[in-house]
């Protein structure tokens, strides 16, 4: 789960990382309201939305007056911003946030993100901040400084100092850089984090340190004990066929083709997209209904992949293990009367009571087609979203 910018600041605060005075906004007399609160001259208008990239697709602005600060939020509060991260047609704006501006003398990149092949927080730093941190991997990787830490001892003042030194930070600027470690270390363990990422940090013209952009992402499998964090999440931000998926314990992901699959297992949807494309398809979903599925949980599989208008063929297999393939062509049945499905299906079924299962659906005497295995099922689908 992602959280805003705004939601990312306050807990840095809470965390003892120094972020600048800001404030979010829901409305236009709302935004007005926070930069008087504010006070000053200039503010900065931040559009709101779960994407990188915002400054250069016009979502962040400096605003020299509070006419300006209003008129900016009136163009952004209710509109989308497309970014090379979103594409089109965008995620909407529905909060900004109100920014005192900061003067910087040099930007810095730091994160704190899990590394599975060492089974280590890693925190990963670079003296190129306010960039995409892949563009600095691949052009200039000697510019990234990586240290990962031990689960038993903990991040270590040695670390963050060496860390800092790499950086070429000095004086009083590597005590506030250690501190800004150890806030980001905390929070991400409190907080079952996957990352934290501070892009950039900002050297100020006065020589402090302060995190000027703040990015959190949290793993969305330890929220249950984290409820306060949970109530963060903003569903507008996400697909809409994912959210729903998951009220139903199904693992959906949206793509861009338009054959729809709907399998039980994720290695076997894996194998089934693959094989989809290897005969000239394109896969408009991952779905895996899982091992212990029931009619009812097929049917809102079904329903959730013919609410999305690009696919022109349904494609399910499913191999019965844990799973019956009678209840699986019951949930089917149950889904195409419910939904008046226009898209033509192909079912593949094998395992437990596969023969009863062919059998419920070619008894039903609606328009699937069946298929022996999976090559013969992925190459009806291809053809009939073609047709």
């Amino acid at each position: 789960m992602n959280l805003h910018e705004y939601q990312s600041k306050q807990l840095f605060e809470r965390a003892g990382i120094p972020v600048p005075a800001g404030r979010p906004a829901a409305s236009v007399a709302e935004a007005r309201e926070a930069a008087q609160s504010l006070g000053g001259g200039r503010w900065m208008v931040k559009a709101q939305v779960h994407a990188g990239g915002r400054g250069k697709a016009g979502g962040v602005v400096l605003a020299d007056s509070l006419d300006q600060v209003e008129a900016e939020a009136r163009r952004l509060l209710g509109g989308r911003l497309a970014t090379q991260q979103t594409g089109e047609p965008g995620l909407p704006i529905n909060t900004l946030l109100i920014e005192a501006p900061t003067a910087i003398a040099r930007e810095i990149y730091v994160s704190a993100l899990v590394d599975r092949e060492s089974r280590r927080i890693l925190f990963m730093a670079s003296s190129a901040g306010g960039m995409n941190i892949e563009e600095v991997a691949a052009h200039t990787p000697e510019r990234i400084h990586t240290l990962t830490i031990d689960p038993a001892a903990g991040l270590q003042p040695y670390q963050c100092r060496k860390l800092a030194f790499a950086l070429e930070l000095a004086g009083a600027q590597i005590k506030e850089f250690q501190q800004v470690m150890f806030g980001l270390y905390n929070l991400f363990v409190d907080s079952d984090a996957s990352l934290v990422e501070i892009n950039p940090l900002v050297v100020t013209e006065a020589g402090g340190v302060i995190a000027l952009d703040a990015k959190i992402s949290l793993d969305g499998n330890a929220l249950y004990r984290h409820p306060d964090l949970a109530a963060m999440r903003d569903l507008s931000q996400e697909d809409a066929r994912e959210s729903q998926a998951k009220e139903h314990d199904l693992n959906y992901i949206t793509l861009d083709g338009n054959i729809g699959c709907m399998v039980n297992g994720a290695g076997l949807a894996m194998a089934t997209m693959d094989l989809v494309q290897l005969k000239g398809g394109r896969p408009a979903n991952f779905l895996d209904v899982g091992g212990g599925t029931t009619a009812e949980r097929v049917a809102e599989a079904f329903k959730l992949i013919l609410s999305d208008a690009k696919v022109q063929a349904v494609l399910v297999n499913i191999f019965g293990g844990i799973v019956r393939c009678d209840l699986i062509a019951e949930g089917i049945l149950q889904a195409v009367k419910e939904v008046g499905v226009k898209a033509p299906v192909v079912v593949r079924l094998e395992g437990t009571k596969a023969a009863e299962g062919l059998q419920i659906l070619t008894a039903s005497g609606l328009a699937i087609t069946t298929a022996a295995d999976l090559s013969e099922a992925a190459e009806k689908a291809v053809a009939a979203a073609r047709g």
